[in-house]
């Protein structure tokens, strides 16, 4: 009897040893706690999916996919991925070269010989696959979300809407996120496959991979699990703009599940879909640690997984955010999709890291602007400011305090026109981040809907000598001060 004991006893502890028995749970229940808290501070509403050393340990969904019929979302709800596309369009391409279809350092004009020789003649697949090509981003046009963004247009179409402008730098020369750059690399795709875009992802990637629940998007379609997009708003949440997704193309027009990207991330650690040789390059950072479709760094000191090789990539488009993070050394994978943008999913990542190498995680704070959005509610801006100002100085460790917080809120009411109010939040915000180019751009912008010009041109300067990039402000200056 005793003996018998003895050796179940031994082989419980061997058991709770192992990986994914009574470790994994314990990760796992960390994991759903701190997913909790953020879905409970209305930070977080969406899927989740975590692999350790490749095993699977955690999935679910949190929150609503459709707020109108009251569904949950789950682990194979469908979402809009936005730039992660840009990985795969990435594979497709090195695919390409490894059938020496393509060249790294062919030309645009090479592959399509209508584009403008100034530019087409001067930016390789190299320079577009890691936005170091110099040409302008149509997402950061000025008029591209109101004149542009809901219109459908074909690829070859859509090109002319941003070729002729001048390049901002010497491809090659720096690094600039460009969305422009990833669209031509579809065209290219589509030209010298001889195929749609969509048609050679499905066949090179999506079913080679078994990956059912992923595909491009056409609002046509009557996609099942489809998850809805919602942005937040004074008193709660409304539908996301409408989007044309011929608009994102290869940028940034794919759905997906948390579900498939773990076939994805498998995916990668072999060679079905690319030579080892070829995927080396993929991976291969370039400046700013961008490769080809994927940020590639080591993580820093301080970190709880200091020193290890993260690779990922997120993704941003009306009514959705998203992330992916390939923990490359141990195997480890972070997805996290939401529907309702602002979560700060890399500090929801950052915060999962900890628990996979079995440190402490540290809670979400409360965020700061969901109780200003109350008073604004009953009240004007003053309530509002007191608010603020009596959470600070009595329950500061308790809230979120951060730039983008009050950015945010401002941003909220100059939609529901409350131009006034909006300027206050804006100021309020200003005093802690004096040197913060987006809170004066959007006082500038709160000042000019307002109709205080001379307030705005003020405001548009600083921000613009604080971030002398910005080509929207840049453009919003010469209009005011041309009239």
């Amino acid at each position: 009897m005793k003996t018998r004991l003895l050796l179940s006893l031994i082989t419980l502890a061997w058991f709770a040893l192992q990986p994914g028995s009574s470790q994994s749970g314990s990760k796992a229940a960390k994991i759903d706690e701190l997913v909790g808290l953020y879905h409970g501070y209305g930070l977080f509403n969406g899927a989740v999916l975590v692999a350790d050393k490749s095993e699977v340990i955690f999935k679910k969904g949190y929150g609503l996919a459709h707020r109108e019929w009251n569904l949950p979302n789950q682990p194979d709800t469908r979402f809009r991925i936005g730039s992660i596309t840009k990985q795969f369009t990435a594979m497709l391409v090195l695919q390409l070269v490894e059938q020496g279809q393509l060249k790294l350092d062919g030309k645009i004009t090479d592959y399509l010989p209508d584009y403008p020789k100034k530019t087409g003649d001067r930016v390789t697949i190299h320079h577009l696959l890691n936005h170091t090509s110099g040409i302008p981003s149509y997402t950061g046009m000025p008029d591209f979300r109101e004149k542009r963004s809901r219109d459908p247009s074909t690829p070859g179409e859509f090109l002319k809407v941003f070729w002729d402008l001048p390049l901002e730098f010497e491809p090659g020369a720096r690094f600039s996120y460009n969305n422009s750059g990833y669209f031509l690399l579809g065209a290219i795709l589509e030209k010298v496959a001889g195929k749609p875009y969509e048609k050679v992802l499905q066949e090179n990637i999506l079913d080679p991979l078994g990956m059912k629940g992923t595909g491009y998007d056409h609002h046509a379609t009557i996609l099942e699990k489809r998850a809805a997009g919602y942005e937040r708003r004074l008193g709660g949440f409304r539908t996301a703009p409408y989007l044309d997704m011929s608009l994102p193309y290869a940028a940034g027009s794919l759905y997906s599940t948390v579900e498939d990207l773990y076939v994805w991330d498998q995916a990668l650690y072999t060679e079905r879909l690319l030579p080892a040789k070829s995927k080396e390059l993929m991976f291969r950072p370039n400046l700013q640690n961008y490769a080809y479709g994927w940020i590639v760094q080591k993580l820093p000191a301080g970190d709880a997984a200091a020193d290890k090789t993260s690779i990922q990539h997120g993704g941003g488009i009306n009514g959705f955010n998203t992330l992916i993070e390939r923990l490359v050394d141990d195997k480890h994978l972070v997805v996290l999709f939401n529907n309702t943008p602002g979560a700060r999913l890399p500090e929801v990542s950052a915060q999962i890291r900890r628990i996979l190498y079995g440190r402490p995680y540290e809670a979400p704070k409360k965020p700061i602007s969901v109780a200003l959005a109350e008073a604004l509610q009953k009240n004007d801006s003053p309530a509002a400011v007191q608010r603020y100002r009596e959470l600070k100085s009595k329950e500061s460790a308790a809230w979120d305090f951060r730039e983008p917080e009050l950015s945010g809120l401002g941003y909220q009411l100059l939609e529901a026109k409350r131009y006034k109010d909006a300027i206050e939040i804006f100021k309020l915000n200003l005093e802690a981040y004096p040197k913060s180019p987006n809170a004066h751009n959007g006082l500038a912008e709160a000042y000019m809907r307002n109709s205080d010009r001379d307030l705005a041109i003020q405001s548009y300067a600083r921000s613009l000598e604080l971030n002398p990039r910005n080509r929207r402000v840049v453009e919003q200056l010469k209009k005011l001060t041309e009239n």
